[in-house]
């Protein structure tokens, strides 16, 4: 099953360029994301440990960037979730006496090492601050609604 957690985590840091610095409660951007404030909490406690985010507890608190989305890529950002395998080819646990099971892995890895390189050099080259600009132009306005 593929996570949905690196395209949340986009939205997150999205929302939280534009709003401007103000903090952002995980229950506005859950309403955003259409999502329970809890998985976003999850969430934008991953991008704190990468230090993409920081929080600001009590009333008139929130979740804030940690430094400006012009400097994260959006492999810092897939990276923080947990990266992974966007393709969901794994196989965690294949019965080692199954021939099949002793081969698929490295076959697929073999197979896939190739696309995960080309995302991860893509999601290199771009940025939060891109995906704020296209929001910010195609919304026509500052902060988004949702």
């Amino acid at each position: 099953m593929r996570s949905s957690r690196f395209a949340v985590a986009v939205h997150i840091l999205t929302l939280l360029e534009l709003s401007g610095g103000e903090p952002v409660t995980s229950e506005w951007i859950g309403a955003s994301v259409g999502t329970n404030p809890a998985v976003i909490r999850r969430i934008l406690c991953m991008l704190s440990r990468a230090g993409l985010t920081t929080s600001q507890p009590g009333n008139g608190g929130g979740a804030r960037l940690a430094r400006p989305a012009a400097g994260m890529t959006l492999l810092e950002v897939y990276r923080a979730v947990g990266g992974g395998d966007p393709l969901g080819l794994r196989h965690e646990h294949p019965d080692p006496g199954c021939a099949v099971g002793r081969h698929v892995e490295g076959l697929l890895a073999a197979a896939t090492g190739l696309a995960q390189r080309a995302l991860e050099a893509e999601l290199a080259r771009r940025t939060v601050a891109e995906v704020v600009r296209v929001v910010a132009g195609v919304e026509g306005s500052d902060r988004p609604a949702h």
